[in-house]
């Protein structure tokens, strides 16, 4: 499809901004960190104790430039955006150590800047300024849709809405739907009944016990201040294979809509945030999608393919810089990797790699630097040898959630209990196979384990000195040598 007027001048700002950008990194070196994952990934955990470890002197051996007393001190700065809400680090930080509660969850775009004093391998003193930039996943998604008709749209979201289980969460709005003819004279009262029914459907498919991924478009599911606005009133139609809208018609005003989400949301979004980010964090709760079954898994391998067609990938040359910028590295994150044993932890980045392995392949061909890690950002149990008849087994001990349940028993949010999380299969083709061989794996690790995984406390920390100890964690020095690493030697 040969580019419109609107790309053209659309592409045009984008290179304007890069080169304006480009200017100031010459005297301020700043990476633009975009961290994103879908709905209860971890995204404001995970920049949260970023930042305490930071600042704190947190214990990242992995991480040379800190482990070797290079990084002098890293301190908050204001965020350079003025219209981008601030990142609220400092009230999650209280959530998480004094309350002992997870942070809620994202469900808008924010912002923050941290400065890096350090010393270069050479000797030189430097600075690098990090401007992490947080944003739901669900917006991510919406991308695809800048380059999908409101007709092409509607055909693939009808399609998927009819296979299992999102056909039988869908039962109310295809009932509604049944009723309307695209070709009639548009309805606004059938168009908020539409709506509204299609949010309700894509609201089922995000709980825990479904798990889907692809839920697009992702501000019906986050309004914010467009709730009720017509840029969020449209649904999709099923409309007839060819022919073009009848003007005044139901059809008509759905397409007008779609496109108007496209210019008030997604477009705003991709130029003035996503197009500017250097690196990218994809936090990715597959723990959830191995408790929702197969289904979630598939449509956990789709999400993830599509984020990575939305991203603009590749090496990094001067011209990319000064006129079309790249995410030159990409790090997908297996989050909650303390909810399992750690001789599992290779097993669930196996998986994980296998869920991304078409967007990796074309990443790498590109010349960017992609890689996959299991971590937990705050790290919430502790590991034990439980004696089971003559077994020992690998289990975890933690403080679950008041009103978490195993076995019939509801806790109460103060008592430390052992569990066994299971074992995840050595061979990740096990999970994205049929329902079937995902049933036969369930029962196959000792004590029936069936990957129902509680959710746990914030642990407690010690005092050390006047202040509290650095947040503990599973693999953050990892995820932060790659991410900037090469940019503090």
């Amino acid at each position: 499809m040969a580019p419109s007027f609107a790309d053209i001048v659309e592409e045009a700002r984008l290179s304007a901004r890069a080169l304006l950008d480009y200017g100031d990194n010459l005297f301020n070196p700043t990476v633009r960190l975009g961290v994103t994952g879908l709905s209860r990934a971890g995204k404001t955990v995970f920049i949260t104790a970023l930042i305490h470890g930071l600042t704190r002197g947190g214990r990242f051996p992995v991480f040379e430039p800190l482990a070797t007393g290079r990084i002098a001190r890293a301190r908050l700065e204001p965020q350079p955006d003025d219209a981008v809400p601030r990142f609220d680090y400092e009230n999650h930080v209280r959530t998480l150590i004094e309350q002992r509660r997870w942070p809620n969850s994202t469900v808008d775009i924010s912002e923050l800047r941290l400065v890096i004093d350090y010393q270069r391998q050479n000797g030189a003193d430097r600075t690098l300024t990090l401007d992490i930039v947080d944003y739901p996943g669900e917006w991510l998604l919406d991308l695809p849709l800048l380059n999908k008709s409101y007709e092409q749209w509607s055909r693939e979201s009808l399609a998927l809405s009819q296979q299992q289980p999102r056909a039988r969460l869908a039962t109310d709005w295809h009932a509604h739907l049944a009723t309307l003819n695209a070709e009639v004279k548009e309805d606004e009262q059938a168009a908020l009944a539409a709506a509204r029914l299609f949010t309700d459907y894509l609201r089922a498919c995000r709980d825990e016990r479904f798990a889907m991924s692809l839920l697009p478009p992702g501000r019906f599911l986050m309004p914010g201040g467009l709730k009720g606005t017509p840029a969020l009133t449209f649904a999709p139609l099923d409309l007839p294979a060819d022919g073009a809208a009848p003007e005044g018609s139901l059809w008509a005003m759905m397409v007008r809509r779609y496109e108007a989400y496209k210019d008030v949301v997604v477009r705003p979004f991709f130029r003035d945030h996503f197009a500017r980010l250097d690196r990218q964090v994809v936090l990715v709760d597959a723990l959830a999608a191995f408790n929702a079954g197969p289904e979630a898994i598939v449509d956990l391998e789709a999400a993830l393919a599509g984020i990575l067609d939305c991203f603009r990938i590749g090496h990094r040359t001067f011209f990319s810089n000064l006129f079309r910028p790249r995410i030159d590295r990409i790090l997908f994150a297996a989050t909650k990797a303390d909810h399992l044993h750690h001789s599992s932890h290779d097993r669930l980045e196996a998986i994980v790699r296998r869920a991304a392995a078409k967007a990796v392949a074309r990443a790498e061909y590109t010349g960017a630097a992609i890689d996959v890690v299991a971590l937990a950002a705050v790290r919430a149990t502790r590991e034990a040898q439980v004696q089971r008849g003559r077994e020992k087994l690998p289990s975890i001990l933690g403080t679950p959630i008041e009103g978490e349940v195993a076995n019939g028993e509801r806790f109460d949010g103060n008592t430390e209990v052992a569990t066994f999380p299971g074992d995840l299969p050595a061979d990740p083709e096990q999970l994205f196979g049929d329902a079937g061989a995902f049933a036969g794996l369930t029962t196959a690790a000792p004590d029936k384990a069936d990957f129902r995984f509680l959710r746990f406390r914030p642990p407690e920390l010690e005092r050390e000195g006047e202040s509290e100890a650095a947040l503990p964690h599973i693999r953050l020095d990892r995820t932060l040598q790659f991410l900037l690493g090469d940019r503090l030697q």
